[in-house]
């Protein structure tokens, strides 16, 4: 099978489970349900939940175990969408070619939406007898990752360092890799590093070492690329206005390193996370095309 085949089945999986998961029930608070449904299926790549998939069926989980714990992360990464377009982080209009989710549902419906998903995720992860190969113990340590990864020593960590990196003129390049390994890269790791809990590899597993710092390279490089395509990317691509990093006063790989610079790191953390999993051969052949489709997106 080749790279968008297989991209396109993970894909189907997760699609499947947002309609199960995700639906519009019949009760007064149906509007955050709708406001939550807005959010998750707004498009995107959903890159994370393709990627614990991946790593989960390179080390032979049942694939439907693999999308469940996949869209608890597509959860939590979409939830962090939504606090991150408010007026008081971002104040983003646009997100995915259309209104943010606090310009059609409100701020605080908004607000409460982001919320929901985050209790959703481990809702979805919480729920054993949903699960067919997945042992208890390796649910635990899921939700472990995860809830580090999202909490204040991952993901909203970096958002903290982010507000506060906002206009200032002495920010380095090791402070930028710091606050985007957290606010970032944290649950890209998460993600992939979760596809070997769900197939049973213990935490301490060279496997998962090795899978963990392909991930953390991914992270990073992912990072970058969306800075480069914020100078000039498509916007009719990306679904947002080109520029919107600038005008916020934010310091990025783009304005420390300049375009070219920013464009060779990208290439060479690219190039490290694919050698990252030269040990495991041809079958991290997917992993590795990810990489690659990565490095080459329009938006």
């Amino acid at each position: 099978m080749d790279f968008k085949s297989q991209y396109n089945l993970y894909l189907g999986e997760i699609e499947k489970l947002i309609d199960e998961c995700i639906s519009v029930p019949q009760i007064p608070q149906k509007n955050v349900f709708e406001a939550m449904r807005y959010a998750v299926c707004g498009g995107g790549k959903r890159v994370r939940p393709v990627l614990t998939m991946a790593v989960a069926d390179l080390f032979g989980a049942d694939l439907k175990d693999a999308a469940r714990v996949g869209l608890a992360v597509e959860c939590i990464h979409n939830y962090s969408l939504i606090h991150d377009d408010l007026p008081c982080m971002d104040d983003d209009d646009m997100r995915r070619g259309r209104a943010t989710c606090h310009k059609v549902f409100g701020e605080s419906t908004a607000l409460l939406a982001g919320d929901g998903l985050l209790n959703l995720a481990f809702e979805i992860l919480s729920d054993t007898s949903a699960f067919k190969g997945i042992t208890c113990e390796s649910l635990v340590a899921i939700i472990r990752r995860l809830s580090v990864a999202s909490g204040v020593y991952g993901m909203i960590g970096g958002q903290v360092v982010d507000l506060e990196n906002e206009n200032r003129s002495d920010v380095t390049v090791d402070e930028l890799e710091y606050m985007h390994g957290g606010k970032t890269g944290a649950l890209i790791r998460a993600a992939a590093v979760c596809g070997c809990l769900a197939a049973g590899i213990a935490e301490n597993d060279e496997k998962v070492l090795l899978i963990d710092s392909f991930a953390e390279k991914l992270g990073l490089a992912f990072q970058i690329k969306d800075d480069i395509l914020d100078v000039i990317g498509d916007e009719n691509l990306l679904g947002k206005p080109i520029g919107s990093d600038q005008k916020s006063g934010k310091n990025t790989f783009v304005t420390l390193l300049g375009l070219k610079a920013a464009e060779e790191r990208l290439s060479n953390i690219t190039a490290d996370a694919v050698d990252a999993l030269e040990k495991m051969g041809d079958d991290a052949w997917f992993l590795s095309a990810l990489a690659d489709y990565l490095l080459g997106r329009e938006y």
